[in-house]
């Protein structure tokens, strides 16, 4: 099978694949789901499960982060949300969730106007401190060098800079400039970063000394990015570039090890399989965990991109899920729905057990099918 078609003369484009274009085969030997583990580790600091949250405000909220931490996963809180806009955010929660949808992009955009408070940047941080486990909070590129002082002297673990797409070298607006390799070289607290869309934004971004690269952008059924930007990242193959950059930099480096954090297009417990035996060492999940019961936005659903000011991507979903259960159960279960969309890692551990593999760094080696219809 070529990695490149003709799509006209002259030009080529690449063939990628999405996760619900490949399945993965069993082997013969199976074990005890009680057997396999899902714990990895970022830097200093060990996970039981493999998940990284996307920092929405529609799911995460210090409480709900905390409970995240309780799980075995890491919550991240948007450093450029709500509850850094806001004192109290319950009234803007209100306005958001019970605007009509049709009226919702206007909603959010006036709601995030309101400009981000570095004290209480400072007092979501501390909050996060005092709810327990790894502290964790994103802030976009174009932000970094403005908001960046005020998170890390709370005193953050980890730092996510995240966007739709992102590079090494961020030139903003004002012609500023946002030097990842410099900037991170001056940090004591482990980055992650990202999007990246192919091996060599994978790579750069691994060069800079990166603990963890967000892959993907964060696509899913609301996503409108592939509408208005015509930007697309098919996880499956973004995955799989993003793992052959990771391997090229552990020989360039030496033994050097980036984790990889796969964000786009994982809703179920089979999605999330996939992603790890493409390679990835987590997933980033967001419209999964809305259907939370302590989700702050109530079942709601928008992603940062929505509330943007000039160009808005994404759309608002008053009721995402059509129920909602504790947290808990979406992430660990028990589940009372066959449909792959709680006890999510559960599910995992599941796959994991029915192909032998005891842990996620052998189960990225497994037997890969193409679906039908994929290929052509």
């Amino acid at each position: 099978m070529r990695d490149y078609v003709q799509i006209g003369i002259g030009r080529e484009a690449k063939r990628s694949y999405r996760l619900r274009d490949i399945s993965i085969a069993a082997s013969r030997r199976t074990r005890d789901a009680d057997e396999v583990s899902t714990s990895w580790r970022l830097d200093a600091f060990k996970f039981g499960i493999p998940l990284v949250t996307h920092p929405s405000d529609a799911t995460m909220s210090p409480r709900t982060v905390g409970l995240v931490s309780e799980a075995g996963g890491l919550g991240v809180l948007n450093a450029e949300g709500l509850w850094t806009r806001y004192d109290d955010p319950q009234a803007a929660y209100s306005k958001i969730t019970s605007a009509p949808e049709s009226e919702a992009t206007a909603v959010l955009q006036e709601v995030y106007s309101r400009p981000v408070d570095p004290d209480l940047i400072a007092e979501r941080i501390r909050e996060l401190r005092e709810g327990g486990g790894t502290v964790a909070v994103r802030v976009s590129p174009q932000h970094t060098t403005a908001l960046a002082p005020a998170i890390l002297k709370a005193g953050v673990d980890v730092l996510v800079i995240q966007g739709t797409i992102v590079s090494a070298e961020h030139v903003s607006s004002d012609g500023e400039q946002l030097n990842l390799k410099e900037f991170i070289a001056d940090l004591d607290v482990p980055v992650i970063v990202g999007g990246a869309s192919n091996y060599q934004t994978a790579l750069h971004l691994m060069r800079t000394g990166a603990a963890g690269v967000i892959v993907g952008y964060g696509a899913n059924r609301y996503s409108t990015t592939d509408d208005v930007l015509g930007i697309s990242a098919p996880m499956a193959t973004t995955i799989m570039d993003a793992a052959a950059a990771r391997r090229d930099y552990l020989d360039e480096t030496g033994g050097r090890y980036v984790h990889i954090i796969a964000n786009g297009d994982i809703e179920t417990s089979g999605d999330i399989a996939r992603a790890m035996a493409c390679g990835a060492d987590a997933v980033m999940l967001g419209t999964t965990l809305a259907s939370a019961s302590e989700a702050p936005g109530g079942g709601a659903w928008w992603d940062d991109p929505a509330s943007h000011p000039k160009l808005p991507r994404g759309t608002f979903v008053a009721q995402a899920h059509a129920r909602q259960v504790p947290l808990a159960a979406v992430l660990d279960g028990p589940a009372d729905s066959p449909a792959g969309d709680q006890n999510l890692f559960g599910g995992l551990r599941r796959a994991m057990a029915k192909c032998g593999y005891s842990d996620l760094k052998e189960f990225q080696r497994c037997e890969l099918i193409v679906t039908a219809g994929a290929e052509q």
